[in-house]
């Protein structure tokens, strides 16, 4: 066999069942998965190489090594190994806990057993050892260990359930069918041992809801798609067993395939913190160069005075004694890099997503669902957010769907009325459903009318509930005779059917062939030909079906605007009436659904089907052939009506927008209901006001019409940047699908983008997730803002990933949009405490620490530099190493101690309820600081602070002058008196007695001065005399002296100046 090693991308995936030799020669990857970075060997080097990447770190390796240098280092060097290695080890802990916790999951999951058919028996084997071409058998509530082609299952028509919890988040059971040809091997060991078919399909990729092969047996093709995929993490329910046959392991199943890194979020403080760095690095140097430049000039005028104190090392001349000071100052001025920084910011953005965690007020108890910080990096951006943008269904709404109105052939159905015609209040009077036997006790109707014409056989009414009972994708389950519980992939689909089954058409079970409906009692079985699903651009859903009768149907439910394009136009009249009610409806803020049929002849039918089955074995281009066969079949279809369903606002939805708004955050809100529901929900969340000034709508179809449209709005010329424009008044901006693909493009963005910005609330309604996902990320292009996007459903992924922090609601779409999200909680009220409280607290705690830890560094730091004015530029230290670390660690922790103590008193309920009076307002500091009144009474607190000491000084000076005030009052009056006077006559001191004993201010030499001093030569000397004249000196030789105290007696005669007498001299 050859070997064919993957240098270049994968095309095709080829396989055989049963035939390791043959697909070990593709080297497609093994089951065993690595999600760890390091292993024992490879921690350190790989670890130390991460940390050093940073600049900060590298910087202080640098300066370590430096200190090692003796001529250059007046430092001991652990001054700085030891905050080295503190941070080194402290990231590598971190880091080390991290792997050791992917190391163990990888290991539960590798070790994990499932039974592998080799060589004609089942044996129990561990994950990792399963190969590309296996069959293996997975058992009820067991996972499924690679991404496998369903053979058969135990269930009938080799359907089976499975659970995607793990990788979509949705709890709702699937169906998954084999092919037939597979499926008749059934659990018999021999035929499956036998069975060689071979698989061709597509490369590993992401696509969790896509799958596109073909299965040859003997010398026939099958079409595989995803219907037919065990995807890997799933959980098989409600099924006894189940074959499969490994198709993708390990790393190329699509569970690991979307388990990629995602994008890295950085916060504006980390940003800011990067450039600090990197000004202080410049800092630095520049001050290094002023001390270099400093130390070079001493040296020349001032350095030869002191080579008897300290001699030079030989060789060692001016420019590297510069050279050598330079880097002396890096070392002593090393403090105003922080090299904590980055550890100290980590440590205190991990205790603010605790004090998330741990919020009672934002814990959800109906579902004991408490808000989480899925990480610690963003807590500071919440502080920061200018755009909110924001899911309506499930998000705003509570996305429990009601069944609440319909239309039907042109009736309105829902509303109460009196005997005069006028619509009344509806009240706790229910509609009596106890005739049905399997209705749903928990269904509530208030109208009498419908429930009669469905039971006088009103030949609308029941198709209209049949529609409902058979267009759809929800499974049943009936544990008990009577008791049907629906699994529906949306809350839509599950009100619809609900009220099917309350109005007499039951939805009982259904099999991958039929569909098995209890109509008004009487059970009938439809054969399922075709199902066309619902997707995001479809917008509708279809199904084909034949009746007992033989004949056949096309059911379709969807958008009214997809459905209302395909109508016959022998509808145009029911529509006009139909789309009046749907107005009506979305009015009252209800979500809609237009439902429609067409009858289908069989010699049609036979070449659809045909043209079906091709484009479903297809490998390439498998979807745009499916969809032309979509677009050609639903056409001229036969409006039934519309179905309108209720969608109520989440408790406290109002309030938090409105306290959002007062913190200058906007709100767009981004669906994909109709125009008329969104803007309803608009002025529910009081996001919509009457008293706005306009309300601009734009409902477009083309570029053109979209660029007319703007006639009405203030929109001006483009740029590159979009600044915040002041308007006068209040306006809002609605958009739909069509009009947003337009507004998107190039040419028109920065003109939609200026227009939505000066408007105070923006609705797009009509749009889908990638639309989405392109409004975030064209106001995070061309605004200098932080945007937050949050939403429920899988469908808002896109844009929770596109924001600069994403949050997701556990509700009733799923878990996707969570396990996607930076921050989760369980309602959208708790929006509010998280930006207004959390977001604000961690913002303000972090940039407090950040001036104080600057502050710190840079005080020790600027004593060393202006020290070295002092000490000839010479890099000593002015503290004592450890006098520094001692109070560094004593101020730094216990600045931070009496900081949170103040903090928590200050901000605590507890305090506030037990002094109410002390305590009005909890935040007013930042306001007070507005007034006037506060900054005059600070100037005046602080002249009233520093007065007392002045006047203490000044009294002090002339009471009790020292001896440099007495000498420096003389200067002054001397000097006055020269300016005013001719100088007097020298004075002449009477002659004194000489004491042998000398006078403490007395210098005493060999031979006295006094002839000098008369003789006045001293004064026309031009040039400094140097201090040691004689050549033969032993200062200059270097050679041991000896010095001799002033208070010795020496036999020599001297002279002695007294104070006086040096003042006279200096006169």
């Amino acid at each position: 066999f050859t070997f064919h090693l993957h240098l270049s991308p994968e095309v095709e995936r080829r396989l055989r069942a049963n035939d390791r030799a043959f697909n070990q020669t593709w080297q497609y990857a093994k089951n065993a998965i690595k999600t760890s970075k390091y292993n024992l060997f490879s921690f350190l080097p790989l670890n130390l190489f991460e940390q050093f990447s940073r600049l900060a770190n590298a910087y202080f390796l640098f300066l370590l090594i430096l200190q090692l240098i003796p001529q250059i280092s007046a430092v001991p060097w652990f001054t700085t190994a030891v905050p080295l290695i503190v941070v080194l080890s402290v990231s590598g802990v971190k880091d080390a806990n991290d792997d050791i916790n992917r190391h163990k999951q990888d290991k539960q999951v590798n070790n994990r057993k499932v039974k592998v058919l080799i060589h004609g028996e089942l044996r129990e084997e561990r994950w990792m050892n399963i190969q590309v071409g296996d069959i293996i058998k997975v058992e009820s509530n067991q996972f499924v260990p690679a991404d496998l082609l369903l053979l058969s299952s135990s269930e009938p028509l080799n359907l089976i359930y499975v659970e995607t919890a793990e990788l979509d988040g949705e709890t709702n059971l699937k169906v998954k069918q084999a092919l037939t040809v597979t499926g008749e091997m059934g659990d018999n060991i021999d035929d499956l041992s036998a069975f060689r078919g071979e698989v061709r399909c597509e490369p590993p990729n992401n696509h969790l809801d896509k799958f596109k092969g073909t299965l040859t047996v003997d010398e026939q093709q099958h079409g595989l798609d995803n219907d037919k995929i065990l995807l890997r993490g799933c959980t098989v329910r409600n099924t006894e067993w189940c074959f499969g046959l490994v198709i993708f392991a390990g790393l190329d199943t699509k569970l690991m395939q979307n388990s990629g890194r995602t994008t890295f979020k950085r916060t504006s403080i980390d940003q800011l913190m990067n450039i600090l760095v990197l000004c202080i690095f410049g800092f630095l140097a520049t001050i290094c160069a002023i001390m270099t430049v400093g130390h070079a000039i001493w040296e020349v005028n001032e350095g030869s005075t002191f080579t008897a104190f300290l001699p030079r090392q030989s060789g060692v001349d001016i420019p590297l004694s510069s050279f050598y000071t330079f880097w002396s100052y890096v070392i002593v001025l090393n403090t105003v890099v922080p090299i904590s920084l980055y550890v100290s910011v980590e440590m205190i953005r991990l205790g603010n997503s605790f004090f998330i965690d741990w919020d009672r007020k934002m814990y959800y108890p109906k579902k004991d669902t408490p808000a989480q910080a899925r990480t610690t990096t963003l807590n500071e951006e919440l502080g920061q957010i200018k755009y909110i943008f924001s899911d309506k269904t499930g998000t705003l709404t509570q996305n429990i769907m009601t069944f609440n109105k319909c239309s039907i052939n042109g009736r309105n159905y829902g509303e109460l009325y009196d005997f005069s015609g006028q619509r009344m209040e509806i009240t706790e009077v229910k509609v009596d459903f106890t005739w049905n036997q399997l209705a749903d006790p928990k269904f509530v109707f208030h109208d009498y009318s419908l429930l009669e014409s469905v039971k006088e056989g009103n030949p609308e009414a029941q198709a209209f509930f049949r529609l409902l009972a058979l267009c759809h994708t929800v499974m049943s389950e009936e544990k008990k005779e009577g008791e049907l519980n629906y699994q529906a992939q949306s809350p839509d689909e599950g009100a619809l059917v609900t009220a099917a089954r309350n109005f007499g058409f039951v939805f009982r079970s259904r099999t991958p062939e039929t569909i098995t409906v209890m109509e008004m009692g009487r059970k009938v079985t439809y054969e399922l030909l075709a199902v066309l699903d619902f997707n995001n651009m479809r917008k509708r859903m279809s199904v084909i079906v034949r009746d007992p009768e033989g004949k056949m149907t096309l059911y379709c439910k969807g958008a009214d605007t997809i459905i209302y394009e395909r109508l016959h136009p022998s509808c145009s009249k029911l529509k006009d009436v139909t789309s009046t009610h749907l107005n009506e409806y979305a009015g009252d803020g209800l979500r809609t659904l237009a439902l429609a049929y067409k009858d289908l002849e069989e010699s049609y039918m036979e070449r659809w089907l045909q043209r079906h089955q091709e484009a479903t074995t297809a490998i390439e281009g498998r979807e745009d052939r499916l969809d032309v066969l979509y677009e050609d079949i639903e056409t001229d279809l036969m409006l039934l009506g519309a179905t309108a369903v209720e969608d109520k606002l989440q408790d406290g939805v109002p309030h938090t927008i409105e306290q959002l708004a007062k913190a200058d955050i906007k709100i767009w809100v981004l669906t994909g209901d109709k125009q008329e529901t969104a803007e309803n929900i608009g002025y529910s969340c009081n996001m919509l006001r009457e008293e706005m000034k306009e309300i601009f709508v734009v409902t477009a179809n083309t570029a053109d019409k979209v660029i007319k449209a703007r006639a009405g709005l203030f929109w001006l010329q483009k740029t590159q940047t979009v600044q915040d424009e002041k308007v006068n008044g209040e306006y809002g901006l609605i958009i739909n699908g069509h009009s947003l693909a337009y507004a998107l493009q190039k040419d028109l963005e920065l003109e939609l983008l200026r227009t939505a910005c000066m408007c105070k609330t923006v609705i797009c309604c009509r749009v889908t997730p990638l639309q989405k996902a392109q409004v975030v990320e064209l106001v995070k292009k061309y605004k200098q803002a932080i945007t937050l996007a949050i939403g429920d459903g899988a469908n808002d992924v896109s844009m929770i990933k596109a924001a600069h922090i994403g949050v997701g609601i556990s509700g009733q779409e799923g878990m996707q949009a969570v396990l996607s999200s930076d921050f989760s909680f369980a309602q959208f009220r708790y929006l509010q405490r998280l930006l207004l409280v959390h977001g604000r607290w961690s913002y303000i705690r972090m940039c407090k620490f950040l001036q104080y830890f600057f502050y710190k560094n840079f005080s020790y730091t600027l004593l060393h530099f202006w020290y070295g004015f002092f000490c000839g530029f010479s890099a000593q230290m002015f503290l004592d190493t450890y006098y520094w670390t001692v109070i560094n660690q004593f101020f730094l922790w216990g600045s931070i101690a009496a900081y949170l103590a103040i903090t928590f008193t200050i901000s605590s309920n507890g305090l506030f309820f037990m002094f109410t009076s002390s305590f009005p307002f909890i935040g007013t500091a930042r306001n007070s600081l507005n007034q006037p009144n506060v900054w005059l009474t600070m100037f005046l607190t602080c002249l009233l602070c520093i007065l007392p000491t002045v006047a203490y000084r000044f009294l002090r000076m002339q009471l009790r002058p020292t001896i440099t005030d007495k000498v420096g009052n003389q200067i002054q009056k001397h000097k006055a008196r020269e300016e005013g006077q001719p100088a007097p006559a020298p004075y002449r001191p009477p002659p004194r007695r000489v004491s042998t004993r000398r006078s403490s201010y007395a210098f005493s030499h060999s031979q006295g001065y006094g002839d000098l001093v008369t003789s006045r030569k001293f004064l026309r000397l031009k040039r400094r005399p140097s201090l040691f004249g004689r050549k033969d000196s032993p200062l200059v030789e270097n050679q041991p002296q000896r010095y001799r105290t002033i208070t010795e007696e020496t036999e020599d005669s001297t002279f002695s100046f007294t104070f006086r007498e040096l003042n006279v001299l200096k006169k």
